[in-house]
């Protein structure tokens, strides 16, 4: 498993440098501030979660129990629902795309207490 998570937050974190250079380059004039905001703050997230993915390898290969594969997973997911709901809400602009914002933000926080978890028990 932890190849598999060093893996993906790998990916995810050269997902959150393009997505990032693309706003900063290609959306600044096509987007408003606010809208420009919104993305910023998804490729931000997906950024510190992909390192939370790498962190979640490295719990991994070093503490055994399920916790930290679930902090992977749980990481994962909040980029997937987190990040890419402010993505899509700010390339369409439908605001009720932020609705799912919220559930990905439960999965970053829950994937922090996985994987400190995880360090306590191991």
């Amino acid at each position: 498993m932890d190849r598999t998570f060093l893996a993906l937050g790998a990916l995810s974190a050269a997902i959150s440098v393009a997505a990032g250079a693309f706003g900063a380059h290609a959306l600044k004039a096509r987007l408003s501030p606010d809208l420009l905001a919104v993305f910023e703050t998804g490729a931000r997230y997906q950024m510190y979660h992909a390192v939370g993915i790498a962190l979640a390898a490295w719990a991994a290969a070093r503490f055994p129990g399920a916790a930290a594969s679930w902090a992977g997973w749980l990481f994962l997911a909040g980029t997937l629902l987190f990040s890419g709901s402010l993505y899509a809400l700010a390339l369409s602009g439908v605001r009720g795309l932020g609705a799912v914002t919220p559930f990905g933000g439960v999965a970053f926080i829950a994937g922090w207490i996985a994987l400190a978890v995880a360090a306590l028990r191991g």
